[in-house]
């Protein structure tokens, strides 16, 4: 039976020892109370580790990265911060891979902290906004903590943390952790609009969160029986539900249910998601798989880059000495979109950065490759569309050329002429 913890006087030193290594839920499932009481105790208990694969909380500062030793595979949400101050751990890995990370040994879990919502009938906890790699994480752990929040919405799945599966359980009520819709700009509305020409009767959709995608929801209320698909999904999903855009009702397999594994949103969406067959929780098994994804007839997915160079490779991690985002699963999704029939995979990105001082289409790369040429099918900016799949070197780079901001297509061009010469 599971020890029951005291919120007054919580004391991880009954079971977190130094060396270990904790895995929690990310984003908007955070388990807040148990990593606040986490950064507190650290340094008295010595040589911790963790991984979470997104922050959105605000928890984990600076003062946080020094007191463990945090890890992640990007800097999505809060995670930036830490990475600012050279406090955080990067591990490059797509979204779908992490499963096997964890269950190999080489992303540690000796202690699994997991937010969950109030049990069921049958006494089985559904693990609410984050159903995801945190089960693989339960599955591992030498020790699960629970931390059981009665704000949660008990959200359908393919999976339910059993009691038994419980070493210690904590009950709080708090409100769980909100990220509100983005405010779109300009250039988000001009990259919603072209990429929205992409999306038909149909379509499933794969999405994020932020300026293009809150952009892109609010033109396709016109669209009928689209589908969703998703590693996540946030108040626009209920939007387009809402207004009867969202209805799966073509979808091959999953018919007339949304899938995610996680959800980022607010309160208005957890409410939705409170025990709504309409939608339910898989794992990166199902959310990023590629077979999964490529048979899925008329999957579109949309992903973020931090720049393109003219060729098509993809870098959505670093900026110089900057990083900024992460490898998450934009790979699964590009290879998913572009595989299915009917189907698309695109990379959306303002044509600038700095204020207009600097083109996201470059000529050489200021970071890592995060996603092959030879894997990339569209590349969208606020300027057109470039369709890339299929086409030569020299064709791709022209085409890159014509998307960019035009103060920056001269130099562009330079380099363009130089690829045709050569022809690669």
């Amino acid at each position: 039976m599971a020890i029951a913890l005291n919120p007054d006087r919580l004391d991880l030193s009954q079971f977190l020892k130094s060396g270990d290594h904790i895995f929690w839920a990310q984003g908007c499932g955070e388990p807040t109370t148990l990593i606040e009481a986490l950064i507190e105790q650290a340094e008295s208990i010595g040589n911790l580790s963790a991984f979470t694969s997104a922050s959105f909380s605000g928890i984990l500062t600076a003062d946080a990265g020094r007191r463990l030793k945090i890890s992640s595979m990007g800097t999505i949400g809060n995670m930036r911060a830490l990475a600012k101050e050279n406090l955080l751990g990067i591990i490059p890995c797509h979204v779908g891979q992490i499963p096997a990370l964890i269950n190999e040994g080489l992303i540690g879990c000796d202690v699994c902290f997991v937010q969950v919502s109030p049990p069921d009938a049958d006494g089985n906890y559904s693990f609410g906004i984050s159903s995801d790699h945190i089960r693989t994480a339960v599955a591992k752990a030498k020790i699960v903590v629970a931390e059981i929040n009665d704000q949660i919405p008990y959200t359908f799945a393919d999976a339910v943390l059993k009691p038994e599966r419980i070493d210690y359980l904590l009950n709080v009520s708090r409100p769980p952790v909100e990220v509100s819709a983005a405010q779109p700009g300009e250039a988000d509305h001009a990259i919603a609009a072209h990429a929205a020409k992409y999306i038909g009767d149909g379509s499933v959709i794969q999405m994020g969160v932020g300026g293009v995608p809150d952009a892109m929801l609010r033109l396709l209320t016109d669209r009928r029986d689209l589908g969703f698909h998703s590693g996540m999904a946030g108040d626009g999903l209920l939007d387009l539900v809402e207004a009867g855009v969202v209805t799966n009702a073509r979808k091959p397999f999953d018919t007339g249910i949304s899938i995610t594994g996680t959800l980022m949103g607010t309160r208005r969406l957890y409410d939705w998601a409170h025990r709504n067959p309409l939608l339910a929780m898989r794992g990166p098994e199902i959310t990023h798989a590629e077979a999964v994804l490529s048979s899925i007839p008329g999957l579109v997915t949309i992903n973020s880059a931090v720049e393109v160079d003219i060729t098509g490779q993809v870098n959505a991690e670093q900026s110089g000495g900057t990083y900024l985002g992460g490898t998450g699963g934009q790979i699964d999704y590009v290879r998913g979109g572009s595989r299915s029939p009917g189907g698309h995979s695109i990379i959306a990105l303002p044509a600038t950065a700095k204020g207009g001082s600097l083109s996201r289409i470059t000529t050489q790369l200021s970071g890592p490759v995060t996603t092959a040429r030879a894997e990339v099918d569209i590349i969208i900016t606020e300027f057109g569309a470039a369709e890339l799949k299929g086409q030569t070197i020299p064709e791709r780079a022209r085409r890159l050329v014509s998307i960019a901001h035009p103060d920056f297509r001269e130099e562009l061009d330079k380099a363009a002429f130089a690829i045709a010469r050569r022809g690669f």
